[in-house]
This record gives structure tokens, C-alpha cells and sequence, in this order.
């Protein structure tokens, strides 16, 4: 089988062709994927009716599948979880954010599936961190270094939205008492291509560490402007069937929250990563 990749843009993304993600991959194949991974960031991948046990043996070919600790999940395949607007609460993905980085060790990627979706909207961008990071003058790539920044699951988690029921705030009760806030780089060096990127966003980040309060405001204020100008970026118009596999580690996305009243279904599989450095 041979991979038809088709770049995007020069900061990131690609459309794959010639690979059924339903089917075992062999070595090769799942070099060759991991390879593109690499090198685009975030691959597309059309007509990929998966059901959420493909989808998780897809994404487990890349390493130990998360279970989140607030959104709902498939029975029986509790590694995919439920992105349904018509069950929960998902603001939360209307803004810039890196999966997960309140882990100790944040998502290496993920592997989102389009199910149901609006006749228009609920578009989602992406954006490179790396490509930002390059574009960084020497002296604030220079100020950046050696800095560390707080990430907390409250922030994009907060009580008001997701403990509306005595159930859903022990549940968000348990997810903090389990994931205390982390500190992680400002840039993070990518473990396999040894890229630096920047490991800020929006979502999770509340401040950098080593700043005054009003020092470390304006510094992300900064730096999320800067991570999403449009030339870092990719925008994706989802079609059902649709599959995004995205490298967690170097980029940060954004699910365009435009449809209300209509609905939009996506199964994500979250593919556990290594502690930043």
C-alpha cells in the first residue's frame, strides 16, 4: 500500500490517501504514517467510517490510550470519548488548546472522528507551534528559555458549566482531586524531532511561574495572540467520516463553536505522551 500525501500549507497539515484506518497496520505502514506525523503535524484522512473500536486499535498503534476524566465515553470502549454538543457542555473546545497538558505527561496526539455534524460550521482549526516559535525574535526566544508555566484543568473546566448536577460535581470534584495543576516548559522540544516549540495555551494555561502576576498576564497575552496568527494555521471543513490525527506535542486547535441549535458529533481517542522538556 502506498501513502498519497498532499501538504496544506507550508505551517502544517495534509491530506492522506491510500490507507484504510479500519485495517491492522504493519510496520511499514505505521512508519509511514508516524513519519507524515512528524513532518505535517496533522493529517486528514477522508471516508474513514470507523466504529470506536478501529478507531482506538488505529490510535494504539502510537502508544497508551488516555481515559478523560470528565467527558463522557463509548460503553465498553471507555479510550474514545464522546464530543456530542446535544449531551455536554463543549465551550471548552471553542478556544486555542493543546489537549490535556494538566497531565504530568500531556497527550502525545489524538485521533478525532467526524460522526454527525452541521450542514455548515464546526469547522476546526489547527496551529503549528513550532512554526510560532520560529518566527519569535532571538530576544524573546531568548527570554522564553529555561521559563515554566502553571497548566490547571479548572481553567477550561470550571465548575459553573460542569458540576450542574450533584453527580457531575463529584465528578469534577474527583478529576481535581486526581489532577492537581503541572508545571511544563514555555517551550517544549519536541522528543523526536528535537523541534522547539511553544507549550502555552489558552485552554489550561494559567501563568508563567517565574513572572509577577502582571508581567506573566501580559507575556501569555503575548504569546497566544502570536501562536494563532493566520499564517500558523490550517482551517478544516469536516465532512462525515472525516479522521484528524494530530501531533498534541507542537500544536494547538481550535473547534469553531458557530452551528447552535444544530448538532455535532465527534469520537476522539487520546494518545497518552512523555513529560515535557
Amino acid at each position: 500500500m502506498t501513502l498519497h500525501i498532499t501538504p496544506l500549507s507550508p505551517a502544517l497539515g495534509a491530506v492522506v490517501e491510500g490507507l484504510d484506518l479500519s485495517k491492522p497496520l504493519d510496520a511499514a505502514l505505521r512508519e509511514a504514517v508516524e513519519s507524515a506525523l512528524l513532518t505535517h503535524q496533522v493529517l486528514f484522512f477522508r471516508d474513514q467510517p470507523l466504529n470506536p473500536q478501529q478507531q482506538a486499535a488505529f490510535a494504539r498503534n502510537f502508544g497508551d490510550l488516555h481515559i478523560h476524566p470528565i467527558y463522557p465515553n463509548i460503553p465498553g470502549q471507555p479510550e474514545v470519548l464522546v464530543l456530542d454538543t446535544a449531551v455536554t457542555d463543549v465551550r471548552d473546545n471553542a478556544l486555542w488548546h493543546t489537549d490535556v497538558t494538566f497531565l504530568e505527561t500531556p497527550a502525545l496526539g489524538a485521533v478525532l472522528a467526524a460522526k454527525q455534524l452541521p450542514p455548515y460550521g464546526g469547522d476546526t482549526l489547527w496551529a503549528s507551534s513550532s512554526a510560532a516559535y520560529d518566527a519569535l525574535s532571538k530576544p524573546i526566544q531568548k527570554l522564553l528559555e529555561g521559563l515554566t508555566a502553571t497548566h490547571d484543568l479548572s481553567r477550561s473546566f470550571p465548575e459553573e458549566r460542569f458540576s450542574l448536577t450533584a453527580e457531575e460535581h463529584e465528578r469534577l470534584e474527583d478529576a481535581k482531586r486526581k489532577h492537581p495543576p503541572r508545571s511544563h516548559p514555555v517551550v517544549r522540544t519536541h522528543p523526536v524531532t528535537g523541534r522547539k516549540g511553544l507549550f502555552v495555551n489558552e485552554g489550561f494555561t494559567t501563568r508563567i511561574n517565574e513572572l509577577s502576576a502582571a508581567e506573566s498576564d501580559a507575556l501569555l497575552r503575548l504569546l497566544f495572540a502570536h501562536a494563532t496568527r493566520p499564517e500558523f494555521t490550517i482551517r478544516w471543513r469536516w465532512q462525515v467520516g472525516d479522521v484528524a490525527f494530530w501531533d498534541n506535542r507542537i500544536t494547538q486547535h481550535f473547534a469553531v463553536d458557530d452551528y447552535r441549535p444544530q448538532r455535532r458529533v465527534m469520537h476522539r481517542a487520546t494518545i497518552l505522551g512523555d513529560r515535557p522538556y
